[in-house]
């Protein structure tokens, strides 16, 4: 039969794939375990039974920028996370309902609304930091300096290994969750950190 004999040339061309090692099964597997502890267990945990206000996780975002910043603009906020200023304002507003937030008009240009963190916006993320540590710091600790700067090194390689096989996104990376370094590898494949701070705070 020419068709049948037309597919079994071209399937002989193409050579069959390697099957990964156990090695890649091991990396997927826990891979995806610490993905989960780290956004299920230390992230949403939070958000839905330590946080009263119940939260979610993109209005968080918000609340850590803003208390990470002194008198963030509500346009540069919305343009620091890519999203629009509907939805800027949406979250703002929720966040200003709950006491979180203070929008005020600039003082030298009624124009321009600011953006600062209330005291109990900057304990809600200051708790949630102190949350993490309590539950990661420890097994840190264990690995030992040595361990723990190499499974860093080998992450970083492995995350720009990924990243270099994808497409960059339009809107600014928030890939650290705002754990931001001036030296993040990361800004040369997708851009500027929307959660990197842009000016100090008050202490």
């Amino acid at each position: 039969m020419p068709a049948h004999d037309g597919l079994s040339s071209a399937a002989e061309t193409v050579a069959a794939p390697e099957k990964p090692g156990e090695g890649f099964y091991c990396f997927l597997r826990y891979g995806h375990i610490l993905s989960s502890l780290l956004r299920e267990f230390l992230e949403s945990s939070f958000l839905d039974q330590f946080c009263p206000r119940r939260l979610t996780r993109s209005q968080f975002c918000f609340l850590k920028l803003i208390a990470g910043n002194s008198e963030l603009q509500v346009g540069e906020l919305a343009r620091c996370l890519g999203v629009s200023p509907a939805a800027s304002s949406k979250n703002i507003d929720r966040l200003e309902r709950l006491g979180l937030v203070v929008r005020e008009t600039s003082p030298e240009d009624r124009r321009a609304t600011l953006l600062t963190v209330s005291p109990d916006g900057r304990r809600l993320v200051e708790d949630f930091e102190r949350l993490k540590a309590s539950q990661l710091a420890p097994v840190i600790e264990e690995l030992g300096e040595e361990r723990t700067e190499e499974f860093c090194d080998l992450l970083r390689e492995i995350c720009l290994g990924l990243l270099e096989r994808t497409t960059a996104p339009d809107a600014p990376c928030m890939r650290c969750a705002g754990y931001y370094s001036p030296d993040c590898s990361v800004v040369e494949l997708h851009g500027e950190c929307a959660l990197k701070p842009r000016r100090g705070v008050e202490a």
